[in-house]
């Protein structure tokens, strides 16, 4: 084996790994800037808990349900709890890659990204405590058995279903966990009412700003370590193809948005930027450039539909977690069966089967857990701590000094 090819990849994958690490940081800034001030406390809490859950949870069971190296082809494999060092060298693993030891650490980033995607959706109005367990068992369970269908060589990749970095197996099963929980926890007080849909428009939009441009600067490594080597010519394809689909998305979103609001939507664009990110994931690697733009585009162009229409149906999602990864994540997916080196019917029906069976389970997963939590220790807080705001209500602390009183706007109920 090639030992300084083997060094390559493996430096490769850590750093892209470090990347991944910083979308963490990424998704907080995000979320806390499309929350309200009184919220600000409480959204950062569940960023920082969310990556620390889900590092422990992986290492203790998630990795080696997602990766048990057995039952190939099936639907369920576990190797044991807690990681466990190989006994043969380092360079005998994956093939000569990379370690045991990075590919845990690349795929535990990995892990804990679906739950802050639930975290932003159900903002201002959810349990701490509800969250936290919710998350544990999310990422614990749920998460691992269906990226173990076809990244753990289950019945999805004997199939033929391709998901290069996660549009679905990371980002739409978010998504759905998120679905699952808006739809039970229900919208924050005075979002809608018989006069109609009240905006609560987030508190500081230049944070939101950097979040975002922390998440495309993180995205490089999410679909670059995904090549899983250090490849000159896969990864700068993927770079290529990656930051395409994100500037396309945030065209598309631009135009879509002038054309039904009038305006030039700070929020939207950002949004359409996500959007293009998650749709070109599940396909970084089989798209040319202009493949990318055009799926960046298609996505950028849903962004605004979808936040509508999930208003409509009075789905109340704070930061639009499930427009940007559950609908762009899907059609991400479904446009490897469309475009690419990939594309034809047969692969579309692969790809279709995956999104269906990945998203009947994680929903019915999330669904279930959140059910029995809203059932027994409750999810939502009180009308009195959401209108005080989760930041007094649950950690007794304000982001910012001025949050002494909260403003009469934060405490309106209509």
């Amino acid at each position: 084996m090639n030992e300084a090819l083997f060094t390559a990849n493996n430096l490769w994958l850590l750093v892209a790994t470090v990347l991944v690490f910083i979308m963490h940081l990424g998704f907080a800034a995000l979320e806390a800037g499309l929350v309200r001030k009184k919220n600000t406390v409480n959204i950062l809490f569940k960023n920082v808990m969310i990556i620390a859950i889900g590092l422990i949870s992986y290492s203790f069971m998630g990795f080696n349900l997602m990766y048990p190296g057995t039952n190939a082809g099936g639907f369920f494999g576990f190797s044991g709890f807690g990681l466990e060092a190989p006994t043969a060298p380092a360079i005998k693993y994956a093939g000569g890659a990379y370690t045991y030891w990075t590919d845990f650490i690349f795929q535990g980033m990995f892990a804990a990204t679906c739950c802050t995607i639930v975290s932003g959706a159900v903002a201002e109005r959810m349990k701490l405590n509800s969250f936290l367990i919710f998350a544990t068992l999310f990422v614990s369970i749920s998460y691992p058995i269906t990226g173990m269908w076809k990244w753990g060589a289950g019945w999805l990749e004997t199939l033929g279903f391709h998901d290069f970095a996660g549009s679905t197996l990371v980002h739409a099963v978010g998504g759905w966990g998120a679905l699952a929980a808006i739809i039970l926890l229900g919208a924050r007080h005075g979002k809608y009412s018989e006069r109609g849909i009240k905006p609560i428009p987030g508190h500081n939009l230049p944070l939101a700003a950097i979040g975002v441009f922390l998440l495309w600067f993180g995205w490089f490594g999410f679909n670059g370590g995904s090549v899983l080597s250090a490849d000159p010519v896969a990864v700068s394809l993927v770079f290529v193809t990656t930051a395409l689909a994100a500037a396309a998305g945030a065209l598309a979103t631009f135009f879509t948005a002038h054309a039904l609001f009038k305006t030039h939507d700070l929020s939207m664009v950002l949004n359409g930027i996500l959007g293009g990110l998650v749709g070109i994931t599940a396909g970084a690697d089989l798209m040319s450039p202009g493949e990318a733009i055009l799926i960046g585009a298609v996505a950028g162009t849903i962004i605004p539909f979808a936040i509508v229409a999930f208003d409509r149906l009075r789905l109340d999602d704070p930061v639009g977690a499930t427009s940007v990864h559950l609908i762009c994540g899907i059609w991400g997916t479904l446009a490897v069966g469309l475009l690419g080196s990939k594309a034809g019917w047969s692969q579309l029906l692969h790809q279709l089967t995956g999104t269906l069976a990945i998203g009947a389970f994680t929903f019915a997963f999330a669904f279930g857990v959140i059910y029995v939590l809203k059932k027994t220790i409750g999810i939502r807080v009180s009308v009195e701590e959401e209108l005080k705001g989760l930041d007094i209500a649950e950690h007794d602390a304000n982001a910012y000094q001025e949050m002494e009183n909260v403003s009469a706007y934060d405490l309106a109920i209509d």
